[in-house]
């Protein structure tokens, strides 16, 4: 059968779907990406926020069209949406045939041949029709329903928490340019963070055997990746879960001496498990991307109580100062939430002296979502939507600013950067990064002044800046 696969959400979720597209493909399905012409449709969900939710809800509506234009017969419904609302999915669109959550990527074969649903076909008897879902909202009264992100009050997930991880035999079919893949180091979280649910629909931390993961850099290396990007709830957590002090460190030291690999990349570390032998060995090992990720969430003390995070704006004051010491020339990545119940505007004052005091090269800013499930719940959502905007638009502007003036200073500076592909807005452009920079979720690098036919994707090469546009930079290549 010919399947059709769409991931939506972060990078782990992407991994899992690589994962599933390999099970697939190894069972001797066929892959297709025109979901017209796919026997078998999977939307593989995300649900961390609002928006992310909506986009799943909305992903699998368009989808289950398809059971009635298209040539598709089974809809499988996979991922953090499927964990944490399947009973409401299965009752409100019956043209899905099948529902997996997190803990049950391996399935995948079975649900694609699985008998067909007792809905029968979109569109047929027997079938329900696809009406637009009707949601409760944070602030409605109960009965009050509309359009909102939320399938229901209640959380429907099973009763235990996965416990799956792939390993370096589990066959995936990558899905990113041949040149860079995510590995997946551990999976799950053991932190209990008001706004987050991830604990619940990801289960609790567990570390993959050094081994797996060299296994697997090794075969990747062998393919062509040249940049490999190491994710997990907290990455660097790695090990402690399985009491081995220091497993992250070694384990970066050995993926060093992997033969083909260009950039080692971290992504989500956290501030309470950043130790001194990991900075040590970014700062030692050549390629190590001297790249830090830290979510810290907020600045403001307070806040970070109410947030159940750790830390105070002076301990991370002393933990940024710490990194910048031990690994010269570090780019440093945040995230931060605005409009967590409670937040003033002397929070958010505090919040913007903090961007500005520390200069990180990247950050992203998400408003608070109020997710059931989770402690936040329990607190009064009382930042108004518009509010929250705001906040994440003075931010954002803040840091636009500061990264601008930063990047007109780096005119005339070597640097080495990967060819990712063409520009998508100019035939003799293309585009790619420096190691400070992460795919997707960071600015990129336009290469002018160029063959553009002399490069491949996953060339590294040498270039001068010359200019740039607020985040991104303009570079032309150096004989």
């Amino acid at each position: 059968m010919k399947i059709g696969l769409i991931s939506l959400g972060c990078p782990k979720n992407l991994v899992d779907s690589e994962v599933m597209l390999g099970l697939a493909q190894n069972a001797g399905h066929d892959l297709t990406n025109d979901p017209t012409a796919a026997d078998v449709l999977v939307v593989n969900t995300c649900a961390f926020i609002d928006s992310a939710k909506q986009e799943s809800i909305d992903t699998i509506l368009e989808m289950a069209q398809h059971k009635k234009e298209g040539a598709c017969r089974r809809l499988i419904v996979t991922g953090c949406l499927a964990e944490r609302y399947r009973d409401e999915l299965k009752a409100q669109i019956p043209e899905i045939d099948a529902v997996l959550g997190t803990g049950e990527v391996p399935e995948i074969v079975g649900a694609i041949a699985g008998p067909p649903s007792r809905h029968g076909r979109f569109g047929e008897p027997g079938s329900g029709s696809v009406a637009p879902l009707r949601f409760f909202g944070a602030h409605d009264a109960p009965g009050t329903q509309h359009s909102a992100q939320a399938p229901s009050t209640q959380h429907s997930a099973r009763s235990t928490l996965p416990t799956y991880i792939y390993d370096a035999d589990t066959p995936r079919l990558l899905a990113t340019p041949r040149h860079y893949a995510y590995v997946k180091i551990a999976e799950g979280c053991d932190y209990k963070c008001a706004f987050c649910i991830i604990p619940t629909l990801r289960g609790q931390y567990r570390s993959r055997p050094a081994d797996s993961i060299l296994t697997e850099a090794r075969a990747l290396a062998a393919r062509g990746v040249k940049e490999l990007l190491l994710i997990s709830q907290d990455t660097t957590f790695y090990g402690i879960d399985q009491r081995e002090r220091g497993a992250l460190a070694r384990l970066l030291r050995q993926l060093n001496t992997v033969d083909g690999l260009e950039w080692i990349r971290l992504l989500y570390l956290y501030p309470t498990t950043i130790d001194e032998d990991t900075l040590a060995t970014i700062a030692e090992c050549d390629k190590l991307c001297k790249y830090i990720d830290l979510p810290l969430q907020h600045a403001s003390n307070a806040v970070l109580k109410r947030m159940k995070r750790p830390g105070t704006r002076q301990s991370y004051d002393q933990l940024l100062g710490r990194i910048r010491q031990r690994v010269p020339g570090v780019a440093l990545r945040t995230t931060f939430i605005v409009g967590f119940p409670g937040e003033t505007d002397a929070d958010m004052q505090e919040l913007s002296a903090f961007v500005g005091d520390h200069a990180f090269d990247h950050i992203g800013v998400f408003t608070y979502s109020h997710e059931e499930g989770t402690s936040a719940f329990e607190l009064n959502d009382d930042v108004p939507a518009r509010v929250k905007k705001a906040r994440r638009s003075s931010v954002m502007g803040l840091q636009k600013r500061l990264v601008s003036k930063r990047q007109r200073a780096r005119v005339g500076e070597r640097a080495r950067m990967v060819i990712d592909g063409p520009s998508p807005d100019h035939d003799l452009v293309l585009k790619g990064r420096l190691s400070s920079q992460a795919p997707d979720i960071d600015a990129s690098v336009y290469l002018t002044d160029c063959d553009p036919s002399s490069f491949r994707p996953g060339d590294f090469i040498e270039v001068a800046i010359t200019g740039n546009r607020e985040y991104d930079l303009i570079a032309r290549p150096l004989a």
